[in-house]
């Protein structure tokens, strides 16, 4: 029997990858789940082998960690977007790297490991999705508010310019539908809010109209809480909105990224209509639904005015529960090919810097201070105690209780880091900490 430990990065929920490549790990391996921002890495673990999936700002803590383990003898492998996107560099530092989708080449990189013949790059192709197992929930530890994460859907049909997700995941598919409601039937949780909240880590869930609709139908029998990330267009489309109400949706996300027609230019995101905004808030508000949105600082059109004007039209336009992050060019994504081409990739500054909180590039209109305090400025002023409180007491008024739940709490966690000083972390004086912090939902991969 060999044992594997697969290592995460992440808090509030688990990204998906660690208990889905647990739970397609033949049943004679011992497997252990271990994510960093709530666990403890244990360097002297008795595991044999080592598989670490992280994003592009954590890179050189799983370098690090990666050094720790093969200090100690242990095979290390790595996956996920940064190594996908970065394979040379990956294995100057691990084993092996898996490559793209790791469900083609994961028992391929298993049993060559246990018959001694591991290869450096191992090349995921894009699968299908019929018969994935249930995500091994039980490796999960307790302390993740919200613990029942699945995929229903893999891709996106659209190509936002600061996106991996076209290259990394190509495509659109879809898994089973009985599959799905499976998974979310789950319920072996210690926490009631645990069995009750389902979240999906799809991109684009509502895509596919008649695949949503015959989803909804049958997750309405479970009763849960559920919530997801989708396009805007789901505010013009009744049915699907009063459907999604009935089968317990609290919660939607819309990448909005901004509020300036060339920034949304710049970031390929043509289906998004400013003078929009507004009414599809209130027409999914009317649904008792809370509304969390993406904003991305740092377009070439964007200014310092623009950026930080943004936390009062956030607030007019009724968003639950905004993400506000800084433009990252991450490799794979059509947007850093530009500022490479540009000569506007900051070389000097290191894979830390890639996090979502930080400026990694030369902005147009502004210096990349100037950028990051706009940001800041940004950030402080839309998560003031004012701001929270306004946003919690209008959710109360307008959203079903599991919807206003959801915005209590986060409004709430994010006003409390509001008043930790040193919060958004400058990157620039990061010799005090240890880690990054990962911006939720940014379109990594």
């Amino acid at each position: 029997m060999q044992r594997y430990e697969f290592g995460h990065e992440k808090d509030f929920v688990p990204p998906i990858t660690g208990i889905h490549l647990a739970a397609l790990t033949p049943r004679e391996h011992h497997v252990r789940v271990i994510h960093q921002q709530v666990q403890p890495v244990d360097t002297d673990s008795d595991a044999d082998l080592i598989a670490i999936s992280f994003f592009s700002g954590f890179a050189p803590a799983a370098f690090s960690l990666a050094k720790e383990f093969r200090k100690r003898g242990k095979t290390v492998v790595a996956g996920g977007p940064h190594v996908t996107y970065n394979i040379e560099e990956g294995l100057t530092h691990f084993d092996a790297v898996v490559a793209g989708e790791a469900e083609s080449v994961w028992k391929q990189l298993l049993d060559d490991y246990s018959n001694g013949k591991l290869s450096p790059v191992y090349k995921g192709e894009p699968t299908d999705l019929k018969d994935i197992p249930t995500p091994r929930f039980d490796l999960l530890p307790d302390k993740f508010f919200i613990k029942k994460v699945i995929q229903a859907t893999r891709g996106c049909p659209f190509s936002c310019s600061f996106c991996t997700v076209p290259s990394l995941n190509p495509g659109f598919r879809l898994r089973p539908v009985d599959d799905v409601i499976r998974d979310a039937s789950y319920n072996d949780f210690k926490y009631w809010w645990q069995r009750k909240v389902v979240w999906f880590w799809d991109d684009n869930l509502t895509i596919n109209r008649k695949y949503i609709r015959e989803l909804l139908l049958k997750l309405k029998e479970l009763n849960v809480w559920w919530l997801t990330q989708a396009s805007m267009d789901i505010a013009k489309d009744e049915e699907l909105l009063q459907l999604m109400k009935e089968s317990g949706c609290i919660g939607v996300f819309f990448g909005i990224e901004s509020f300036g027609k060339d920034s949304l230019a710049d970031a390929n995101k043509k289906q998004n209509k400013i003078e929009h905004y507004k009414k599809a808030v209130s027409a999914v508000h009317k649904k008792g639904i809370a509304v969390m949105a993406g904003f991305i600082s740092g377009f070439d059109h964007d200014t310092r005015e623009s950026i930080e004007e943004m936390a009062d039209r956030l607030m007019d336009i009724g968003v639950d529960v905004p993400f506000l992050s800084i433009m990252t060019p991450f490799k794979g994504t059509p947007i850093h090919k530009t500022f490479e081409s540009q000569g506007r990739i900051l070389k000097d500054r290191d894979w830390s810097f890639y996090n979502g909180y930080n400026v990694a590039f030369v902005p147009n209109n502004l210096s990349p201070d100037e950028l990051l305090q706009a940001h800041r400025t940004l950030w402080k002023d839309a998560f003031s105690f004012s701001k929270s409180f306004k946003r919690i007491v209008r959710s109360f008024f307008k959203l079903r209780p599991g919807a206003f739940y959801l915005s209590l709490f986060m409004n709430g966690f994010y006003c409390f880091k509001r008043t930790m000083k040193n919060y958004p972390i400058d990157m620039t004086k990061r010799k005090q900490y240890q880690l990054p912090l990962a911006p939720r939902l940014q379109k990594h991969g």
